[in-house]
């Protein structure tokens, strides 16, 4: 296979290096790694799955000889720098909301929509971790039976915070347990004026409310299921911030056109791709944040009717949100275009 020369813009950070890790780990075809940042990390050394980067400061001209451009840096960053990468030949897979509703960029979920990476024009967007996570299995039920209406209630990591909101929650529940008090600063939303605790609290706010009341997140949710599986489906959702590291988790009640029982949802998602199935209530077996850490799929368990509606099933998802939610996702997109080897 041809071998791509990459570029990691926010290399570091914990998605950035999360995804440095999974371009080792799955022997992505890299001819040359190249680690960008802001300028005040130029020079730093990262290590990486025992192998050490260099950061270059990320500039326009960062770009020259660079196939494929990861970019996990913030979306002003990404709106500042992608065009400049285009411009530069390169491809930019971006996991920032900058181009995610563009209606020229492609929102893909590999296992959903793959074929929509081909219609990319230089920039291909990389969807919000709580939809990658709720799509991923919610796909092969809308094609078997046709999903009508979504509600779901997410229950989000703080390392959808960044590194400052995991460190606040390890500081936080290192102080309580020592009873000491630590003055909040980054959850809800860093930029806003008033911070509330997440250590053994819940906090139902990420991004910031509109004048409907609803988050920028929950919209998210909304928007790019419609953009990435079906724009007839509706879709509400109530996103919550939960004292969890990693692992997003999420209450889903899907109502279907057809019928479809718990065991045949069951079986259609055992043989989907990305997902694993952990639903044995009486052996007490169903996916947990805390062990799915680190894992690849997205794993659906406590499967069971809504007996409320005639076609209902309710659901409850788990998956690592800097890993699938995030990185892998975007690696993924990366090696169907390396493996194609059209589009670059």
């Amino acid at each position: 296979m041809k071998k791509y020369n990459v570029a990691v813009l926010g290399a570091t950070g914990a998605v950035g290096q999360e995804l440095l890790s999974l371009l080792q780990e799955r022997n992505f075809p890299a001819a040359e790694i190249k680690t960008l940042a802001s300028a005040r990390s130029a020079g730093k050394e990262i290590e990486v799955a025992g192998i050490s980067y260099t950061i270059e400061a990320a500039t326009p001209e960062s770009f020259a000889d660079v196939d494929i451009a990861f970019f996990c840096a913030g979306g002003s960053v990404s709106k500042e720098l992608a065009p400049a990468a285009v411009a530069a030949g390169a491809v930019v897979i971006d996991n920032t909301s900058a181009f995610r509703m563009d209606p020229d960029v492609p929102l893909v979920v590999p296992e959903v929509n793959k074929e929509a990476i081909f219609q990319h024009k230089g920039i291909i967007a990389n969807p919000n971790c709580s939809t990658i996570i709720m799509a991923v299995p919610l796909w092969p039920l809308h094609k078997a039976a046709g999903i009508k209406r979504i509600v779901v209630s997410t229950y989000q990591a703080v390392s959808g915070a960044g590194k400052e909101g995991m460190d606040e929650l390890r500081e936080q529940v290192e102080a309580s347990c020592k009873g000491v008090e630590v003055e909040p600063k980054v959850l809800p939303v860093g930029s806003l004026p008033k911070h509330y605790p997440i250590a053994f609290n819940l906090l139902p706010h990420i991004d910031v409310f509109d004048e409907e009341g609803y988050t920028k997140e929950e919209w998210k949710m909304v928007n790019e299921t419609h953009k990435i599986m079906d724009p007839n489906i509706a879709v509400t959702a109530t996103t919550v911030r939960v004292p969890v590291y990693r692992c997003h988790s999420e209450s889903v009640n899907i109502e279907l056109e057809r019928p479809l029982s718990p065991d045949e949802a069951r079986q259609i998602l055992a043989e989907a791709p990305g997902v694993k199935v952990l639903d044995d209530p009486e052996q007490m077996l169903y996916p947990q944040p805390l062990m799915l850490e680190g894992e690849d799929d997205v794993y659906v368990g406590r499967i069971r009717k809504d007996l409320s509606v005639p076609h209902g099933l309710n659901l409850w998802i788990v998956g690592d949100q800097i890993r699938k939610g995030a990185a892998l996702n975007a690696v993924q997109i990366g090696e169907v275009l390396a493996k194609e080897g059209r589009g670059i």
